[in-house]
């Protein structure tokens, strides 16, 4: 397993687990299990995807002690506007079952995001979450923390894969000792319709996914791919023995078309 270490010590599992539209019921206990059996010591959830008790029954089910997972969770939208951070944080603890998370990013750029921040930053300093960050944030974003002279945040959760790999953004947060996450790290399946990443797989004896899911590592990223499927689970984890090389890195890089897949956080209005 490779980790990276934040910039202020925590270190985090480059290959998370994510539950987006994972049902709470039937699939998110089986599948959060099924990943910790195979390995994976960082889930990713969050209040909007209404599954994390099921993640909590999965880590429970698991048997793997709560203190060996790095467990992810967000700060939904609406809880941001009405200036509701810090309960909705406990809100989540409770439905996790846990009194504290290991990251805690606030969701979207939305009205209301400057002051959820100041309320993270206060967890923070409480000790109730070792790292916080923030997903889908951009730069002016960013730069609008800054300039209110706040903490940086540890982490950015954007979209980011093949076809959308931001350099700009990344450059931005690299500079600024941000750790970079990538939500749809497998293209939401895309990946499937590039031959670029068949001729790469086979060269190296791998799958597609798994090449995809190398060039997030071997760039740098966290990556969070997501499965129900057992066997899908378990090769989406097995990345950790090989490395692109420079000519599989250029085909990759030829993918991009910059196209997003999920909203612009400039125009959301969710």
């Amino acid at each position: 397993m490779q980790l990276a270490t934040l910039r202020n010590g925590v270190k985090i599992p480059m290959i998370g687990f994510g539950v987006w539209q994972v049902d709470n019921e039937t699939e998110a206990p089986q599948a959060v299990a099924e990943a910790l059996k195979v390995g994976y010591r960082h889930i990713d959830t969050a209040a909007v995807y209404k599954n994390e008790e099921g993640v909590a029954k999965g880590i429970q089910e698991s048997g793997v002690a709560r203190e060996d997972i790095f467990l992810t969770s967000k700060i939904w939208n609406e809880d941001i506007r009405q200036r509701r951070t810090k309960e909705a944080f406990d809100e989540s603890l409770a439905r996790l079952e846990t009194d504290y998370l290991d990251l805690c990013l606030l969701h979207w750029p939305v009205d209301g995001f400057v002051e959820a921040w100041k309320d993270l930053i206060d967890l923070y300093e409480a000790g109730k979450i070792k790292a916080i960050g923030v997903s889908n944030f951009k730069e002016h974003h960013l730069e609008t923390l800054k300039q209110e002279g706040l903490m940086t945040p540890l982490i950015n959760q954007i979209e980011l894969h093949p076809q959308l790999p931001q350099p700009d953004l990344v450059e931005y947060c690299q500079d600024e000792g941000i750790q970079v996450e990538a939500w749809s790290p497998l293209m939401q399946g895309k990946f499937l319709d590039v031959p670029a990443f068949a001729e790469i797989a086979e060269k190296h004896g791998k799958t597609p996914a798994q090449v995809v899911l190398r060039w997030h590592l071997d760039t740098g990223n966290v990556a969070l791919p997501k499965s129900v499927t057992p066997h899908r689970i378990q090769e989406n984890f097995d990345v950790f023995d090989f490395a692109l090389d420079a000519d599989d890195l250029a085909k990759i890089d030829a993918v991009a078309t910059h196209d997003r897949l999920g909203p612009d956080p400039d125009e959301i209005d969710f």
